[in-house]
């Protein structure tokens, strides 16, 4: 039986996913508040937070698998897909297996939910998601992250251009041809669906539709991007990428721009947007200092995962990691103040990669040529510092191609040459900044001050670094400007700015993080141009 707002096509979705509706009852669409009756009905560990948002556990996994991900084996598509370190074949016969068994599953339920909403802002684009879960957190979860459409929309809704059947609290059989491990996530471009078996993680349903996007779009001439877009008074457009821990989220939250989106966007020949209709916050050590407007976003509606709270007065301990240290919040992107609604843009001005190089030897800012923005996206670098065990301070580079690397389909060079075609056209100036350390490497130098890279936004927004004096900086070949308002001199050059007692190890680490560049773009050099090539350190 059917509950809730509907229109005609959702009855043929049941019956031709094989969905019985003689047991199972189907809630579709539901309100916000409905949905936060039934996950404290239904979900053992739900309960309110003291701000109103909804606490939420996702089970024994909490965070994403990337390894159990799949594509189908689907004619038209094995020949189109970068497979290799990301994307890992599935038969179709096991992706038709695994189909089967998240059915069979539903069908002995009492209930099931469907979210039905669109990926994309821009409706000449975007895509229709029809999402069929079986835990009311899970169809909140999607409610937030997918754009909402109107009731006169979901009653004309139609039939979806994706499907996700999320069964998520049954394994996969672990004996299926392909399988891993007992949790799948399985995607079939021909099918239009993905299945997910084995893990209650929210997140892969999110990223899931990102890779879905990643197929699509492209296809159609836009191209997509895992960046956060801000834009200025005079409707200047910035796209910001980096990696976890680069600052991408802080530095593009700016209370003198608008947030267009701070995760998933495409970029059109109309223009820029998001391609969702939420945020998915990291929740660990926020604080209303830090971060107030995601802090004051954590309110009615917004679904908040794995994080402790006090039993008493139900006030959630931001600081703890008992559970995991990737906890997250996901809310409406409308609870963010200077939110553009709807979340579409004019073309970029600038472009923004950020890295957190714990080496110390990246400048804070560089500009960068287009052939050196595709190098640097397709590298897509940072470093995270390596524990403390047996006393290891090394740093350790890490690569993402594109900024983005999981949820790839194509080879990465050719969302870079998109990149640099649209970069061209619309006269786009590209800059790499360095928030990681400076004066030495990590455990010698220290971190760049947050203000410094606020500044250095500043001045690209404001045309100061356009019009500044350069170097250019050894082997990487960068062009660092010698002047930025607000900013040091001695701090703009790297190499200054090491200490005498240290400064002969420079140039060695310059070299050898220039090699780790080198041998990281070996698996992309057979699609390469020679443009690209040139733009690799010179040791």
């Amino acid at each position: 039986m059917f509950y809730g707002i509907q229109d005609d096509t959702v009855e043929q979705t049941f019956k031709s996913e094989g969905i019985d509706l003689t047991n199972v009852d189907a809630k579709l669409n539901l309100s916000v508040p409905a949905l936060y009756a039934d996950a404290l009905r239904y979900e053992k560990g739900s309960a309110f937070s003291s701000t109103g948002a909804l606490i939420t556990r996702s089970g024994r996994k909490t965070g994403r698998s990337p390894k159990d991900k799949r594509i189908a084996q689907d004619p038209g598509v094995v020949d189109e897909v970068w497979w290799g370190p990301v994307n890992t074949m599935l038969s179709q016969r096991s992706f038709e297996v695994n189909h089967e068994r998240a059915v069979d599953y539903l069908n002995t339920l009492d209930r099931v939910y469907v979210v039905d909403g669109y990926a994309g802002w821009d409706p000449k684009y975007r895509l229709k998601i029809r999402v069929i879960c079986t835990r009311p957190y899970h169809a909140l979860f999607m409610r937030n992250m997918l754009i909402r459409p109107t009731k006169a929309e979901i009653e004309k809704f139609g039939e979806p251009d994706f499907t996700i059947l999320n069964a998520g609290k049954f394994p996969a059989n672990r004996f299926t041809e392909g399988m891993g491990s007992e949790t799948s996530v399985a995607l079939s471009f021909l099918k239009k669906q993905m299945i997910i078996l084995g893990t209650e993680y929210a997140g892969e349903m999110k990223k899931g539709i990102f890779t879905v996007m990643h197929y699509y779009m492209p296809k159609r001439g836009v191209l997509s991007l895992h960046s956060s877009v801000n834009v200025g008074q005079d409707n200047d457009v910035t796209l910001f990428f980096g990696l976890s821990g680069t600052g991408k989220t802080t530095l593009s939250a700016d209370v003198k721009r608008n947030l267009i989106g701070d995760d998933e966007h495409c970029w059109s020949d109309e223009g820029v947007f998001n391609i969702e209709g939420g945020c998915y916050a990291k929740a660990i050590n926020l604080s209303a200092d830090k971060e107030p407007e995601i802090f004051d976003a954590i309110r009615f509606g917004t679904v908040l995962e794995n994080v402790e709270y006090d039993s008493l007065f139900h006030e959630v301990d931001y600081d703890s990691g008992v559970i995991t240290e990737n906890t997250r919040a996901a809310y409406p992107i409308e609870y963010i103040p200077n939110a553009q609604i709807p979340c579409v843009c004019t073309h970029p001005t600038n472009i923004i990669m950020l890295t957190c190089d714990a080496f110390g030897v990246l400048p804070p800012v560089s500009k960068l040529t287009s052939s050196q923005a595709m190098y640097h996206f397709i590298s897509g670098y940072t470093a995270k510092v390596a524990g403390t065990e047996e006393g290891v301070t090394e740093p350790e580079a890490t690569f993402s191609a594109c900024f983005g690397q999981p949820f790839l389909v194509f080879h990465p060079v050719k969302y870079a040459t998109m990149l640099a075609e649209k970069m061209k056209e619309h006269k786009v100036n590209v800059w790499l900044v360095n928030t990681g350390w400076n004066g030495g490497p990590y455990g010698k130098g220290s971190r760049i001050k947050l203000r410094y890279s606020r500044a250095i936004i500043d001045a690209i927004h404001s045309g100061d670094l356009e019009k500044a004096e350069y170097k250019t900086s050894p082997v990487f070949n960068l062009q660092v400007p010698t002047t930025c308002p607000e900013v040091p001199s001695q701090i703009l050059d790297p190499e200054l700015s090491w200490p005498t007692d240290i400064a002969g190890t420079y140039i060695d680490s310059v070299r050898k993080l220039g090699k780790l560049f080198i041998d990281n773009f070996k698996i992309f050099e057979d699609k390469a141009t020679p443009d690209i090539l040139e733009s690799a350190p010179k040791l």
